[in-house]
Order: C-alpha cells, then sequence, then structure tokens
C-alpha cells in the first residue's frame, strides 16, 4: 500500500493520492495556518473506522441474507491530551448504526456489527489500542 502527499498551498493543505489515483484532500485548522480545505487527519481517522465498518456491515449482512437498503454510521470520537506530550490521542470512539431496510434482523444486525469491530475492521483494531470503542444501532 502507498499513499503520496502533495502540498497543495504555501501553508497545510495537502492532498493524499492512493494507488489508484483516487484522491482526498486534508487540511489543518485556521489557527494552524489552514484553510479548512480538507479533513483534518483526526477525522480521517473517525472517517476511516467508519468506512471500515460500513464494508464489513454490508457484506456480513448480504452473507446472511440481509439486505440493508440504506446504513449511515454517525461516529464520534473524545480526544485526550497525554500529559508531557504534545499529541492528543482517541479516548473514546462511538459508532451509531442507522440502518433501512425490510424485514432487518436486530439479532443479525448485532452480531454483524460485533463481528465487524472485533474481529475483521483493521481500522477499528488498529485505534482499539489506545481508545475504548463502543457501537448502537437502530433499524427505521
Amino acid at each position: 500500500m502507498k499513499i503520496k502527499i502533495n502540498r497543495l498551498n504555501d501553508a497545510v493543505h495537502m492532498q493524499a493520492e492512493n494507488e489508484d489515483g483516487v484522491t482526498l484532500q486534508m487540511d489543518g485548522t485556521e489557527a494552524i495556518g489552514g484553510i479548512n480545505g480538507g479533513f483534518r487527519p483526526m477525522q480521517m481517522l473517525l472517517a476511516a473506522a467508519g468506512g471500515c465498518s460500513a464494508i464489513d456491515v454490508v457484506g456480513i449482512l448480504k452473507k446472511q441474507k440481509q439486505n440493508p437498503d440504506d446504513l449511515k454510521i454517525e461516529v464520534t470520537g473524545e480526544r485526550v491530551n497525554v500529559e508531557g506530550e504534545q499529541y492528543s490521542e482517541f479516548k473514546t470512539i462511538h459508532m451509531h448504526f442507522i440502518l433501512k431496510g425490510d424485514h432487518l434482523d436486530e439479532k443479525k444486525v448485532s452480531r454483524a456489527i460485533d463481528l465487524s469491530l472485533n474481529k475483521y475492521c483493521s481500522v477499528s483494531k488498529t485505534l482499539e489500542k489506545t481508545a475504548t470503542i463502543t457501537s448502537s444501532f437502530e433499524i427505521g
């Protein structure tokens, strides 16, 4: 896996490009010279965790003959400053799954989310080393 990062301005607006040529933009807050032209890197971590889990959950549900018509995930994270350090890691991350679809089985949805967060999602497995990851869901 290889990602290229290119600086787009004379401050901290960056563009990342993957091996397939797909791009996304990153930026910092105005306080550090950013123009809010993209995701901040820590926001990308939350988005990556949610995206990874969404892919898992849809795949697991399809294998269980469950077909969600829609899936949304609201991911929230609380950061904590580490004493004596300048970085601030996530202390807690919560993912709230909102699914829509006819005849979705609550037990199967719960199991799919559990499998994703505790077994399959590489992003969550990486983040759980420093953050407590919790989840909830609703079916509409």
